[in-house]
């Protein structure tokens, strides 16, 4: 994720920041059922969706404490 996209999705309202989050989950689910059957070509893919889910949740995390 480069550094111009971390700017803009920590800028997403709470709902935004959740359906994007969905979105990496249900893609990160199936890139690994896919490398459960057979490799990968770029299995780093999964290292990044990872920790994008992370930044996902920190950031949803933020925005809940910043509205209480």
């Amino acid at each position: 994720m480069k550094t111009k996209d971390k700017e803009t999705n920590k800028n997403l309202s709470l709902k935004e920041l959740e359906t994007e989050l969905h979105t990496a989950q249900q893609k990160r689910f199936k890139l690994a059922f896919k490398h459960q059957v057979a490799p990968l070509g770029n299995p780093i893919e999964l290292r990044m969706l990872r920790r994008q889910i992370a930044r996902l949740k920190t950031w949803i995390s933020q925005k809940q404490q910043e509205s209480k």
